[in-house]
């Protein structure tokens, strides 16, 4: 294409850009002589189902950890739905729309399955329980959220009886019940039978046709490429190529850098 053409825009049967929803801009993090993310920038796309891929080491997990405020970047800029978050907490992050899930379930083991979801939206101390009491429709949208991940028989068991995978089912029905717009989901496959692997991709999918926006960091590539619309692969810290599962499974940089080809 010319530079006229490309300066013209595009024409009346070029579909438009996705709207971004999470984006980066020169984000870097480094723990000491390591540089965990180097001026990764990058655009996660508002209402798909959007992939973080890479090996071991190349910084997905940092990036998690910098856009829902548990580390701070040393540089960049990172904007949510437009909205500049770089640097806030993480409570203001969550209250911005984002909700995350962790490699390792974080649930309180020996509380109900029940009382795991109130905990996640009901503030602490006397003032929050006094603020609680009687608030009965938080209750009925936990037994909601629960007779949908499949575990609502599960609601008196204390959390350290469910399998793994009933707690990754647990934990994300902790994400949900604050109603956040885009879920990061930190490995999601990872320990789980493939029954229940199934009951996450189908349940990722209805959610998202719903509206809400993902972003996976997964190694089950039949997951990843099954589910996705658009996937980002890392390398040292920063994005080696993005697109739809299509054409990064032909990418000769990614056959490199990830699948050792």
């Amino acid at each position: 294409m010319s530079e006229a053409g490309a300066e013209a825009g595009p024409g009346p049967g070029a579909r438009p850009e996705p709207e971004p929803s999470l984006a980066t801009v020169g984000l870097i993090k480094a723990f000491g002589g390591v540089t965990a993310l180097d001026s990764a920038t990058v655009t996660f796309h508002h209402g798909k189902v959007n992939a973080l891929i890479g090996p071991n080491g190349s910084g997905k997990t940092t990036f998690f950890n910098c856009v829902t405020g548990m580390i701070r970047a040393d540089a960049g800029r990172i904007t949510y739905r437009g909205r500049d978050i770089t640097g806030k907490p993480p409570h203001r992050i969550a209250r911005a729309g984002i909700g995350r899930s962790f490699q390792l379930c974080r649930v309180f083991p020996r509380m109900t399955v029940l009382d795991n979801l109130l905990a996640a939206v009901r503030p602490s101390g006397l003032a929050g329980q006094l603020a609680g009491a009687g608030k009965r429709e938080e209750t009925e949208r936990a037994r909601s959220w629960l007779a949908r991940m499949g575990i609502e028989h599960l609601e008196r068991a204390e959390a350290r009886q469910l399998s793994w995978g009933q707690q990754k089912l647990l934990e994300l029905a902790g994400v949900l019940m604050s109603e956040p717009e885009l879920v990061l989901l930190d490995e999601p496959a990872g320990g789980v039978n493939p029954a229940l692997i199934d009951r996450i991709c189908e349940l990722v999918r209805e959610l998202n046709a719903e509206g809400r926006t993902f972003l996976i960091v997964e190694h089950n590539m039949d997951l990843v490429m099954s589910l996705s619309d658009h996937v980002v692969v890392f390398d040292r810290g920063r994005p080696i190529a993005q697109g739809p599962p299509s054409v990064i499974q032909s990418d000769e940089r990614v056959l490199g850098a990830y699948l050792g080809v």
